[in-house]
């Protein structure tokens, strides 16, 4: 069941309207999506900003330095990088920045792929409780008081494409 104060699809359209305002200068732009959820919303994001063919996905599982602790989640997926990263601008995309680890795990694989030129970071929600030094340059909503480290913000796609955003507690 949908948490009332998230609205997600009013979150993605804020996200959306600051991200296209913010790369309208920015050249030879692509879009990581970190799945699942920063892959749902940057899909959405290529294709309104008609850069389907600048679109990639990053499985961050094996790049995560507490991998050994949490070892190998069941649904990894294969990370598609099908642009050329050397010199890109490259958006990365995930639902939520919370420690920072996924989004340092997700740089240190497109170095992998090439030296972009820029890496900017798009998040829906920023839940606070960072342990990097790792801020979004897009955010649709900071969370003023950081939750609780057992609970997780969930983002969620239905069939039809609408997201939700619900409170899981673990």
């Amino acid at each position: 069941m949908p948490n009332p104060e998230f609205d997600a699809e009013a979150l993605y359209r804020t996200l959306s309207g600051s991200v296209k305002a913010g790369l309208e200068q920015a050249e030879n732009v692509a879009i990581v999506g970190i799945y699942s959820g920063g892959a749902w919303l940057a899909e959405r994001l290529a294709a309104e900003m008609k850069l389907e063919a600048r679109l990639g996905f990053i499985d961050v599982s094996f790049y995560r330095d507490d991998y050994a602790e949490k070892g190998l989640h069941a649904e990894v997926k294969p990370t598609q990088i099908p642009f050329e990263v050397e010199g890109a601008t490259i958006l990365l995309v995930d639902d939520v920045l919370y420690t920072g680890r996924t989004t340092r795990a997700a740089i240190n694989e497109l170095f992998d792929y090439g030296r972009p030129a820029k890496i900017m970071l798009a998040a829906l929600v920023d839940r606070g409780g960072r342990e990097l030094p790792i801020a979004a340059d897009f955010v649709a909503h900071s969370l003023d008081i950081a939750l609780p480290a057992a609970q997780h913000l969930v983002l969620g796609r239905a069939d039809d494409g609408r997201l939700s955003l619900t409170v899981d507690h673990a």
